[in-house]
């Protein structure tokens, strides 16, 4: 019957090789950005153009001695733009909390909240309250409770004094 084998369902720890397994494709490095313009991410692509396209114009609008002084600190910012991190963070994170740092009040004043109206007050307590259960400690059980603790407390006072056990025992 070796010829009817292809046709036989067998399992194969707990397997069925008469069926396709179903692959799923897991995507890798999902922090890395798509290149899109060459080497260069979109953004990157952007920031590198829009430093090159103002070098242009200052170089246009300008003399070459003074458009030199002005073109190395805007291509400067565009570059850092474009690929410097600091603290794995990209430079226009670190651009903007300078900016906000810079500008921002640094005063930090604490402000109470206006207090609530007394009734309020009660009522909310009232509603909070009216769910909870609150269990009962009898006369009785509050002294069982006080022994148990003085009995623990001179225990373990008389172990760390003497060594010696309540019963009198040492140890």
């Amino acid at each position: 019957m070796g010829f009817l084998r292809h046709k036989e369902t067998s399992l194969y720890f707990g397997y069925n090789r008469n069926y396709t397994r179903m692959l799923f494709q897991v995507p890798q490095f999902i922090e890395v950005e798509d290149k899109i313009i060459g080497p260069f991410t979109f953004k990157q692509f952007i920031y590198i153009a829009g430093g090159a396209g103002i070098s242009f114009i200052l170089f246009k609008i300008f003399p070459l001695f003074i458009s030199v002084f002005l073109i190395a600190p805007v291509a400067a910012l565009s570059l850092a733009l474009a690929f410097y991190k600091m603290n794995d963070q990209p430079f226009i994170q670190v651009l903007e909390s300078m900016l906000t740092y810079t500008f921002g009040k640094k005063l930090y004043t604490w402000e109470k909240a206006p207090p609530k109206k007394a009734s309020e007050a009660t009522e909310d307590r009232t509603e909070d309250i009216s769910g909870l259960l609150v269990p009962r400690v009898s006369e009785g059980k509050l002294k069982d409770i006080a022994w148990s603790l003085g009995v623990e407390e001179s225990l373990y006072s008389s172990e760390d004094e003497g060594g010696k056990t309540p019963s009198g025992d040492t140890k």
